[in-house]
């Protein structure tokens, strides 16, 4: 594509967008909703998003992110196998934390960064475990 109204170094590009009046309505709500600066604003923040999302789909491409999971503490062994797992993903974990939700539930945070395929592993390996009612990766942008 050419970029014929600034450089690609930290200029700005203008593109047309042709949406379905229903669908352009959806989006000035989200602008509102997030307060957004514009249309224009928002629709970079779509973007960035879906290529943060495509670069981590796998690959040695290093991602950061967190790791949530939610669980019931007192499943059998679950927070063994859990730690066991984190054990063996050195490198990757940077900081965890670990919050009380009920007298059953607990949620444990996972700050992680490494290359996409071992920290999507790694996020794997940890929701599939026996007891763990929810595990979630959300990944961020690297530099």
């Amino acid at each position: 594509m050419k970029n014929r109204n600034n450089s690609t170094d930290g200029g700005a590009t203008r593109l047309s967008v042709s949406l379905p009046n229903a669908l352009a309505l959806e989006l000035d709500g989200l602008v509102t909703a997030k307060g957004a600066a514009s249309r224009s604003a928002l629709v970079a923040d779509l973007v960035r998003d879906a290529v943060v999302e495509q670069r981590a789909r796998g690959g040695r491409q290093v991602i950061a992110g967190v790791i949530t999971l939610v669980y019931d503490h007192h499943a059998r062994n679950l927070q063994a196998k859990l730690t066991d797992i984190q054990h063996d993903a050195e490198g990757l974990i940077a900081a965890v934390m670990h919050v009380h939700l009920s007298h059953h539930d607990c949620l444990e945070a996972l700050v992680v960064r490494g290359p996409a395929d071992q920290v999507r592993t790694l996020a794997d390996r940890l929701a599939a475990v026996r007891g763990v009612k929810h595990g979630k990766l959300t990944i961020t942008a690297v530099g």
